[in-house]
């Protein structure tokens, strides 16, 4: 017996540090249904719990904190896309102002308009944000207006009420909307009346008259008139394409157009269906605009303004609506689709924070009002597979009125945060999973021992 006790083993201190004790197979081993049921339960929460520590492994988290922004960055990109749904792109202007001093006006690179129809859809390109340059007039030319009028008034005076009967007498006619204040339009009486006069001389089909806006204000709101003096070529009172005159305000110049628009109606006569088609393109009710581009910032506080300005005309303050949708407002460079999907990981709100204005309308009914957004730009570095920075903002909206003489301006005011953000990902080590793993099955299984080991010998018969 203690022969076959001894087989296989050494003897001495050194087999005591055995960690691995074997049991002889002489002896007896009792197995019972309760502690099967134990083993199943033990087996069960092993498995769930190392399902739930692999997939908290799996799952990437992040951590964010706070830092001093000291990045020697001196500009900052401003991109945007904006739709003024009643602003003629040909009054639209982008300003640029801060508080160092930079004062931009009329800012034209890097920025294209688009002429709307009316559902606010993009129906003509009208090119780059062009400089708006002075047109020539020759009013010192001509006599003074009351010389003028001794041999008779050329220039028809329509009022609200003959309006109507006056385009419908009239096949053609090329209208001044002007108001008596307005310098450009003082300046331009001489060479209108004149250009009447010629007119009827040449024996020309087209009528000219004059509407005074401040006698005549709902007229000249139905015509949606922005700016003085507005000169439109009628044709039964409907404008035609490119009926607003732009050109030089000489006698010549008008000339020349109102032959050139009566050489155009001739020509559509002919073609039926070419005439449909002119009509077709008449958009006397949506004078919409959409702006599109980038500006570049220095990283101080500062806003840039949309607002309606022409160096030849006097702007109507009371018709000037400076509703609008943002289509895209973002801070810095353009974000890639590969990084738009890094940010999506962090969680569904976050590329939202980045351009927060994105699809919001802001439109108000009211004259003499308009929105100003106020920017509170934050730059935040991710610190991920690869780090790049993107800025953003918070946003804060209201709307401000203005003196019945002010044109307003569509604000967009931006403050740099001195403060940044750091989002960096916390990952775990692959030998933490495996500890991790082993404690758990471990410590499941020594629990799990004790507590069946307790049960049994409580509820065992004990022998008599």
């Amino acid at each position: 017996m203690g022969k076959g006790r001894g087989k296989g083993r050494s003897s001495g201190w050194f087999s005591k540090l055995d960690m691995f004790v074997k049991l002889d197979e002489e002896l007896l081993h009792e197995s019972t249904y309760f502690g099967s049921i134990v083993s199943v339960v033990c087996l069960v929460i092993m498995v769930l719990l190392m399902i739930m520590e692999t997939g908290e492994f799996l799952n990437t988290s992040f951590q964010s904190k706070i830092t001093i922004d000291d990045d020697a960055m001196s500009q900052i990109r401003i991109n945007f896309n904006i739709t003024m749904h009643d602003l003629s792109c040909d009054y639209a202007t982008v300003d640029l102002l801060d508080v160092i001093g930079t004062q931009r006006q009329n800012v034209t690179a890097d920025i294209e308009k688009w002429q709307l129809d009316e559902n606010g859809r993009r129906r003509m390109y009208q090119g780059r944000n062009r400089k708006q340059y002075e047109v020539n007039h020759d009013h010192e030319q001509h006599p003074p207006l009351h010389v003028l009028h001794e041999n008779g008034v050329h220039a028809v005076d329509v009022k609200t009420g003959t309006w109507e009967s006056f385009t419908k007498d009239e096949e053609f006619s090329f209208v001044d909307f002007y108001a008596p204040w307005c310098i450009w339009c003082q300046r331009l009486h001489p060479t209108w009346e004149k250009f009447a006069e010629d007119m009827e001389g040449a024996g020309l089909p087209v009528r000219v008259a004059k509407v005074n806006c401040v006698e005549e204000p709902d007229l000249c709101r139905n015509q949606k008139i922005m700016a003085f003096p507005t000169l439109r070529f009628f044709h039964h009172g409907d404008p035609v394409t490119g009926g607003d005159y732009r050109s030089d305000r000489t006698t010549d110049a008008l000339m020349d157009f109102a032959k050139r628009k009566l050489e155009m109606e001739d020509q559509y006569k002919k073609w039926p269906e070419a005439r449909q088609a002119h009509k077709a393109n008449w958009n006397p009710d949506h004078p919409g605009c959409l702006l599109v581009g980038h500006l570049l910032v220095n990283r101080v506080p500062g806003n840039f303004h949309i607002e309606a300005r022409s160096v030849n005309h006097n702007l109507n303050a009371a018709a000037t609506n400076l509703s609008h949708t943002v289509n895209h407002l973002s801070f810095g460079p353009e974000l890639s689709p590969d990084k738009q999907r890094r940010l999506r990981r962090l969680g569904t709100s976050v590329p939202h924070q980045f351009s927060p204005l994105d699809g919001q309308g802001f439109i108000h009914q009211s004259l003499h009002r308009s929105f100003h957004h106020y920017l509170k730009v934050v730059k935040t570095t991710f610190a991920l597979r690869r780090q790049f920075t993107a800025f953003q903002f918070l946003t804060f909206n209201q709307v401000m009125r203005y003196d019945e003489s002010e044109v307003p301006e569509a604000k967009f005011q931006f403050d740099f945060s001195p403060m940044g953000l750091s989002v960096s990902r916390q990952g775990r080590y692959w030998y933490d999973y495996v500890t991790s793993l082993l404690s758990l099955v471990g410590g499941t299984f020594t629990v799990i021992g004790i507590i069946e080991g307790t049960i049994y010998h409580v509820l065992k018969p004990k022998k008599e």
